[in-house]
């Protein structure tokens, strides 16, 4: 039973997993290309704008898409709920376009980036869509519609993906055959920020046409009973999803006010930020993780050892994790070589980076008993208490670390929110998780990590080989741990 439980949420992470995977490796391809043609600081630009966006879509979805698992759970008609959900992220997503573009002039002013209006409207545009297909996106989870979810990722990806293309390695020609073209209204001459702005925008109204079908299908309905509910569920999810979000991008704008004396807070931020893109190829495995345990949360509630699942699945997943940790950190110095050299300081964060998002796929495994058990209040609380410890960390020491300070801020931020939802939950939703297997996947994964330090300078051959035989070593553990039976696999 167990075994099959988790054959059914590793074949839906795969199937979901397709896009996002896609999704992380075009982001990889463009990091060479983003390095090599910005500058520092036109990246960090471009890292701001796009730390913004990030705080901006929790606030316009609501929290509405876990909101939707849970009521069309219980919903007889749970179409109706995404009726409600898309009415609402709908309307409150047009209204924020419209004043956006408004005073997109206003913004980009109060920003220091005169004359850069157009971008305000682009960014104002990509949440309305992105918050309204949100939804749409969580209704095909909800229908178990694993394949048209990934189809519809995918032609969204590979749009952006055209667009870039088109933007960095076309439109310079075309530009100096034709200076006063009318698509210099949109976007710079030269290649800028603007550029990956741009095609992230275009790609928002692909993903919208793609669902047109989809809309027109749909019987809206809307039930003010279920509406209050929903809101009433929803939106502290939002709220402790806000200091959530904020914590992972606060850092961000802090470089504006904070970067040491002498240097470029862009420059740097850019810098950082190619580091953390490095360490985001865990997020790939969190991101497929998540995408098919939530739904498979929620759907095992209340059913037969139900907690003990959770459990199992939490020791995997963390010795998972830990090994896509090992196979970054200790290939590094190639990994290093796609980036621009300019770019290259950025990776001394990487491990540090690599261990946050860890902790922060712990932590959504632990978090999920406030969700099961409808106390979502309490998940203001632990994801409130990470904020403080970033802005701290940022502000007393990025005056004299910089990207150094972004990076620790991170890992110890995500490490506080962990330890509170482990204790609180305890108390109301314990799960009997195997706390002396999961310490013992981190603490080994850590110390191989560790071993192989010395090793950095010796020759390639004995080195790569030294890394191996640590992954290798690594596997074996937790194949023991697990008690694993490799014929039984094989069968």
């Amino acid at each position: 039973m167990r075994g099959s439980i988790l054959r059914k949420l590793a074949g839906e992470s795969a199937i979901y997993g397709l896009s996002t995977i896609l999704a992380r490796f075009i982001n990889f391809l463009f990091v060479p290309i983003y390095t090599t043609m910005l500058s520092t600081g036109s990246y960090g630009i471009a890292t701001e704008f796009l730390a913004y966006i990030a705080i901006l879509q929790v606030i316009l979805t609501l929290g509405l898409e876990t909101g939707c698992f849970n009521f069309a759970n219980k919903h007889n008609q749970p179409n109706i709920v995404f009726s409600n959900a898309l009415v609402t992220v709908g309307s409150i997503s047009l209204i924020f376009f419209l004043l956006v573009t408004i005073f997109s002039g206003d913004i980009s002013g109060w920003m220091g980036y005169n004359g850069f209006g157009k971008i305000i409207i682009y960014i104002g545009s990509i949440l309305a869509i992105d918050a309204f297909t949100s939804i749409l996106f969580a209704r095909l989870r909800y229908q178990n519609k694993a394949y048209k979810f990934a189809l519809f990722k995918t032609i969204k990806i590979l749009s952006e993906t055209a667009f870039n293309f088109i933007l960095f390695f076309g439109i310079p020609a075309y530009f100096k055959r034709e200076p006063d073209s009318f698509l210099t209204n949109f976007i710079s001459i030269t290649p800028d920020f603007t550029y990956i702005i741009f095609a992230i925008f275009l790609s928002g109204l692909v993903s919208l046409i793609v669902f047109i079908p989809d809309i027109a299908a749909l019987r809206f309905k809307f039930e003010k009973r279920l509406w209050r509910e929903m809101m009433i569920y929803s939106i502290p999810l939002m709220i402790a999803g806000l200091p959530g979000i904020i914590n992972d991008t606060v850092d961000r704008p802090l470089f504006r006010f904070f970067t040491p004396e002498g240097l470029e807070w862009n420059s740097e931020l850019g810098i950082f930020q190619a580091g953390v893109k490095i360490a985001t190829l865990m997020m790939l495995f969190i991101q497929m993780f998540r995408y098919a345990a939530e739904p498979f949360f929620f759907a095992r509630e209340g059913k037969e050892k139900s907690k003990e699942d959770y459990a199992m699945v939490m020791e995997h997943f963390t010795a998972f994790s830990m090994l896509v940790f090992l196979g970054i950190t200790l290939f590094i110095d190639i990994i290093a070589l796609i980036i621009g050299k300019d770019f290259r300081a950025g990776m001394e964060i990487v491990p540090i980076m690599l261990m946050s998002y860890v902790i922060l796929g712990m932590n959504f495994n632990v978090s999920m008993w406030y969700k099961l058990s409808g106390k979502t209040k309490y998940a203001i609380y632990i994801t409130a208490a990470g904020l403080p410890i970033t802005l701290a960390i940022n502000i007393v020491f990025m005056p004299l670390y910089s990207y150094h300070a972004a990076a620790w801020g991170h890992l110890l931020s995500y490490l506080v929110m962990f330890i509170l939802s482990i204790f609180i939950g305890k108390k109301h939703y314990p799960i009997p998780y195997n706390w002396g297997k999961i310490s013992l996947f981190i603490f080994t994964g850590i110390a191989l990590y560790l071993v192989s330090i010395p090793f950095s300078e010796s020759n390639p051959l004995l080195k790569y080989s030294i890394h191996i035989l640590l992954i290798i070593i690594f596997v074996i553990t937790y194949i023991k741990v697990e008690k694993i039976s490799l014929w039984k696999l094989k069968l």
